[in-house]
């Protein structure tokens, strides 16, 4: 099969699966313009680069290590809100917040992303900005455990690092 034509139908899957996700409506007229949109989308994009096919997700050790990065993004968003309401409804409890910079593993614009986002939506720690030169993130933590970035690491982006990189993100 022709690399664009991969490209252009890569694309057009990932376009669709988020029109999905943002208009979580499934009549046919929606999903008609869906697909309409997606074609549309990729067949413009397609010239900018290579993008990552939605099939290689199938791959039994990707597929594994996505799932294990689902269970423990999972597992750090319940566990960060409920000691944030803890926090909330008990005005007694301590309160150490501040920035933090801690080194990254990742190096690829799609690992910084993945990083960025997953440990955002985790309310404890929300990236600020990055340093592409120095793989360095910024966050904003509700909670610093530590002084020292290795500690911090492990608390805040080095699990998800972690995660990703069983999967196959670099």
């Amino acid at each position: 099969m022709n690399a664009r034509v991969r490209r252009i139908g890569a694309l057009a899957i990932w376009v669709f699966a988020g029109w999905v996700l943002l208009t979580w409506t499934r009549t046919w007229g929606q999903l008609l313009v869906g697909v309409v949109l997606s074609l549309g989308i990729a067949l413009a994009c397609a010239p900018l680069g290579d993008v990552a096919e939605p099939w290689q997700i199938l791959r039994p050790r990707r597929l594994v290590g996505l799932l294990l990065l689902g269970g423990e993004a999972l597992i750090r968003i319940v566990r960060a809100n409920v000691s944030l309401a803890r926090r909330i409804w008990l005005p007694s409890r301590p309160l150490r917040s501040g920035m933090i910079i801690l080194p990254t593993a990742m190096r690829s614009e799609g690992g910084l992303t993945a990083v960025g986002l997953i440990t955002s939506v985790i309310v404890d720690n929300q990236v600020i900005d990055l340093d592409l030169h120095k793989h360095e993130l910024q966050y904003h933590a509700v909670w610093i455990d530590s002084d020292t970035p290795e500690k911090n690491r492990e608390n805040v982006n080095g699990p998800i690092e972690k995660r990703l990189k069983a999967a196959g993100v670099r």
